[in-house]
């Protein structure tokens, strides 16, 4: 792996977890350029998003299960089926919060929405031109930027 190329921006951002989404436009400039030419901090700002967007998953995926207890404990109603239901509630209000404390403080919802917007972006590109003007003037506008 190689070093980064300005230590003093990369200790920078390293303390910010290579999170610059909530620096102003003007003061993002140098951090983006760095970005640009560092591939160690590129790098290590995709293994950063990574992590948070799987966190965000597996809390997803955690809710589900919780919620799919408890339908199965109200379906079969077992023994002590009560305690069995708050219990799956308490997880699938855990698994919530933790899903929300991960979309709070990480920019893994801004990283999401931005890839469904390139997406969305080469899709719209590719479509034929008769389709691309039947697209409403609001959605064009968003896609185009």
């Amino acid at each position: 792996m190689s070093d980064c190329t300005d230590r003093v921006v990369g200790n920078i951002l390293a303390g910010w977890r290579y999170d610059i989404s909530g620096l102003a436009p003007e003061m993002r400039e140098d951090y983006e350029r760095h970005f640009a030419e560092c591939d160690h901090c590129r790098s290590r700002q995709k293994l950063h998003r990574g992590i948070d967007i799987a966190l965000m998953a597996l809390a997803t995926i955690s809710a589900f299960v919780f919620v799919l207890a408890f339908a199965v404990i109200r379906h079969f109603v077992p023994q002590h089926a009560f305690i069995l239901e708050l219990a799956a509630m308490a997880g699938f209000l855990l698994s919530a919060l933790v899903w929300l404390l991960v979309a709070i403080a990480t920019p893994a919802p801004v990283v999401v929405v931005a890839a469904a917007r390139s997406g969305a972006r080469t899709l719209h590109d590719r479509l034929p031109e008769n389709i691309r003007e039947k697209l409403p003037e609001e959605l064009r506008t968003k896609l185009i930027g």
